[in-house]
C-alpha cells in the first residue's frame, strides 16, 4: 500500500511537472530562428533559411491551435532546409503531445546541442527539464552479439546482423529481444524493462546438434536378442513335438500299456520339460522385443544446445546381473 502510495505521488509529479514545462515551454513557438554568423547557420543559404522560416511560423501557428500534427509536419520539413536548434525544440514539444518520447528526446539532445545561445536560457533550461524527464521514463538499451551473421531483433524488427552492437533509447514495458540464425538455438532475452533501466544484454545463439540417450546400436542389440530368444523357444517347440510324438505312438504300439520310467515315462517328462522351457524363451523374447521397441523410440536424436565453453555431458551404462538384474546409468559432467 505504501508503495502504491508512493507511485502515485510521483506519477502526480510527473504530470505537474510536464504541466508547467509545458506551459514555459510552449511559447519557444514566438521565438526568432537566429541565423548570422553562428554555428548553426554555416553552409546554409539565405533562400532556405528564408523557407525554413516560414514553414517554422506555419508550425507555430498550428501548435497554438494544438494541432500537433500538422505542426510536426511543418518543422520536420523546415529542418530539411535548415538544421536550426529552435526547430528542434519546438519539434520536440509537438512530439510529446503526439506520445513520441523516443522522438522527442532525440530532437531535444539536437536541440541542445550548442548550449542555450540559441534557445536563450529559458527555452534551454525547460530543454534539459524535458530531457531529464524522458530519461527518467524511457530505457537505454545495449544489445551485443558476436556470432557471425546472426541477426538480431527487438519487437521483431531487425537492429542489426552479427558481429554487433546496438545502443538506444526503447520505452518501458515488455520487449522481444531475439538473436537466431538457421541451425542455432535462438537466443531469447526478452523481458520487462522498467523506467529509466539501463540494460545491457550479450545474445549468443547456440549450435544445434542432434543426440541420442544411448548408442544406436542398443535398442536394436535388445530386440535382436528377443528375437534370438523366441527363434530358440521355436526350435525347444519343435523338439518337444517330437517326444510328444515319440511317446504318443510307443503307447499305440503296446496297447495303452503304463510307460516304463525309463522308456516312453522320461520322454514324456523331456517333452514336458521342454515345452516349459520354449513358453520361458518365448515370453522372455517377446519382452525383450517391446523393450527394444521402446528404447527405440526413447533414442531417437534431440535437438540440443551446445555452448563452446560447456562440458559435454557422458553417460556410461553398466548391466547389473545376479540377484538384481537390471541397468546402472552413470552420469559424467
Amino acid at each position: 500500500m505504501r508503495n502504491l502510495r508512493r507511485k502515485t505521488r510521483l506519477g502526480l509529479g510527473i504530470v505537474v511537472t510536464v504541466l508547467a514545462l509545458w506551459t514555459n515551454g510552449a511559447t519557444a513557438q514566438t521565438q526568432q530562428l537566429v541565423g548570422g554568423a553562428s554555428h548553426w547557420a554555416q553552409g546554409v543559404s539565405q533562400e532556405d533559411q528564408k523557407t525554413a522560416r516560414e514553414l517554422f511560423y506555419e508550425g507555430n501557428a498550428a501548435l497554438s491551435e494544438s494541432i500537433f500534427a500538422a505542426a510536426t509536419e511543418k518543422y520536420v520539413k523546415a529542418l530539411r532546409h535548415w538544421n536550426h536548434p529552435a526547430i528542434h525544440y519546438n519539434l520536440a514539444l509537438a512530439l510529446m503531445k503526439l506520445n513520441q518520447p523516443i522522438e522527442a528526446h532525440e530532437h531535444l539532445t539536437s536541440a541542445m546541442h550548442y548550449g542555450p545561445e540559441p534557445l536563450g536560457k529559458d527555452k534551454f533550461g525547460s530543454a534539459t527539464q524535458y530531457k531529464e524527464l524522458l530519461d527518467a521514463q524511457l530505457v537505454r538499451l545495449t544489445l551485443s552479439c558476436d556470432e557471425p551473421g546472426a541477426q538480431v531483433t527487438l519487437d521483431g524488427q531487425v537492429l542489426f546482423e552479427a558481429p554487433g552492437k546496438y545502443q538506444g533509447l526503447v520505452r518501458a514495458g515488455a520487449h522481444s529481444i531475439l538473436a537466431f540464425k538457421k541451425g542455432y538455438m535462438t537466443s531469447d532475452k526478452s523481458r520487462a524493462l522498467m523506467p529509466g533501466e539501463k540494460v545491457t544484454l550479450e545474445l549468443k545463439p547456440y549450435l544445434i546438434e542432434y543426440k541420442r540417450r544411448w548408442p544406436a546400436w542398443m535398442p536394436w542389440a535388445v530386440m535382436g536378442s528377443g528375437v534370438a530368444m523366441a527363434a530358440g523357444g521355436g526350435l525347444l517347440h519343435q523338439q518337444t513335438s517330437k517326444d510328444y510324438s515319440v511317446f504318443d505312438t510307443g503307447i499305440l504300439q503296446c496297447g495303452g500299456c503304463d510307460p516304463k520310467p525309463d522308456g516312453l515315462a522320461a520322454t514324456r517328462a523331456r517333452g514336458d520339460t521342454l515345452q516349459r522351457t520354449a513358453f520361458g524363451a518365448y515370453g522372455l523374447g517377446g519382452a525383450a522385443l517391446v523393450t527394444g521397441a521402446v528404447l527405440l523410440y526413447l533414442n531417437q536424436p534431440q535437438p540440443i544446445s551446445m555452448d563452446p565453453g560447456q562440458k559435454e555431458e557422458t553417460v556410461n551404462l553398466i548391466p547389473l546381473l545376479g540377484g538384481t538384474n537390471g541397468v546402472l546409468a552413470i552420469f559424467r559432467f
